[in-house]
């Protein structure tokens, strides 16, 4: 979302950032760019009042649950407003993907199709003007399997500056780190997951080959049964939100990421890439970020097989330098900027110019709005007078 914002910056468009989250000291101090920000409710007509006041050209959800809540409000009081999905990630896929590892079975697309929230996530996208998809595996899942027509997806993955070469920021080589380091919100379940799979099963193996390396896990929210995996005597250690991440990642010789489930983009391993820190991962999580070039690092999905990649590496200096070069080959040909963001800011104008017909040809989503509108916004409307009365 910051990568939009700043995209959108960029070519001075004036920006209003509406959350229904309170702040906190970790947010982001959008004030200080020149943003305004506001504080909206849910099932309330004050953001009736808010988005009539506004009248943006362009509305964007972040996540479908944003546009379930708010898209019909905008639909009726600014119809004349383009309405941009923000995926991030395809929520049902993950959720499924979660299904099987818990039932312990493999995960088949098809399934997706008798999915509630792949029902919720999927209407979302058809009464969007234009959903942007983080993946080129998701793309080819919701035209393919759900048959979406390409004129209501747009593919839009990080939107990243070049890395050189030959250099990294930080200036700490394969001698000066040491130890292993993963990094994600606590909260999230994934993270969870893979925190417990890695202590579980991965670490005795890693720990028992390197006995003097340590796995360092950070992130925000850690519960207390999280912090119960905290084990110095056995170098594993829970060090909770991370002041500057790519401080600590660009200290780090290899992350590790062991997903399990998920969907999107990994946000910790483009880090790592950033970084110039190698990484282990699985297939799900290296899902969508390296194409058909070769990981920087190894994709493992068995425990044995991810404990024997991770002790290698961290002992090869030589292999260690070449999959550190591949990650900045795959952000330099895979997430530039300048390579997706002009093509976008094109795609709106298009839709700005051609707004009525490309809502006419898209009679599934003006079928889905009429519907969907008229009983989210009864429930809203009675939700809304309960809470008077209460």
């Amino acid at each position: 979302m910051i990568q939009l914002i700043s995209l959108f910056k960029q070519n001075e468009w004036k920006i209003t950032v509406a959350s229904t989250s309170k702040k906190t000291e970790f947010s982001a101090h959008l004030k200080a760019l020149d943003i305004q920000t506001a504080q909206i409710e849910i099932n309330s007509s004050s953001f009736d009042r808010f988005i009539q006041k506004i009248q943006p050209n362009i509305v964007i959800f972040d996540r479908f649950i944003i546009e379930e809540q708010f898209g019909w409000r905008v639909a009726e009081y600014c119809p004349q407003a383009i309405r941009i999905l923000d995926t991030e990630d395809l929520h049902c896929l993950r959720k499924a993907r979660r299904n099987t590892v818990e039932e312990g079975r493999p995960f088949k697309p098809k399934e997706l199709l008798q999915s509630d929230i792949a029902k919720r996530e999927v209407a979302a996208i058809l009464r969007s003007d234009l959903s942007l998809i983080i993946s080129d595996s998701e793309m080819d899942l919701l035209e393919n399997l759900f048959n979406i027509d390409e004129a209501l997806l747009h593919y839009l993955p990080f939107l990243l500056q070049p890395i050189p070469k030959t250099t990294f920021n930080n200036g700490f080589g394969f001698n000066e780190r040491k130890h292993f380091i993963t990094v994600g919100n606590f909260r999230h379940a994934p993270n969870r997951d893979a925190i417990y799979y890695l202590k579980n099963k991965i670490w005795p193996q890693i720990h028992k080959k390197l006995p003097g390396a340590q796995m360092h896990i950070y992130g925000a929210y850690p519960s207390a049964e999280i912090g119960t995996l905290h084990q110095p005597a056995e170098g594993f250690f829970i060090k909770g939100r991370a002041d500057d991440a790519q401080a600590v990642v660009s200290r780090a010789r290899i992350c590790l990421a062991p997903l399990r489930f998920g969907a999107g983009l990994k946000g910790k391993l483009i880090e790592a890439m950033q970084c110039g820190t190698p990484s282990i991962t699985t297939g799900i999580g290296a899902e969508g970020l390296n194409g058909r070039l070769d990981w920087p690092g190894v994709i493992a999905d068995s425990a044995a097989e991810f404990a024997a990649a991770a002790t290698a590496l961290y002992s090869d200096e030589k292999k260690w330098e070449k999959a550190q070069l591949q990650g900045v080959k795959i952000i330099n040909s895979r997430f530039l900027k300048h390579a997706f963001g002009p093509a976008f800011l094109e795609r709106i104008c298009s839709l700005q110019q051609n707004l009525q017909q490309h809502r006419t040809d898209n009679f599934t989503g003006a079928m889905l709005l009429h519907h969907t509108a008229e009983s989210t916004k009864y429930k809203a409307r009675w939700i809304e007078e309960k809470n008077k009365w209460r």
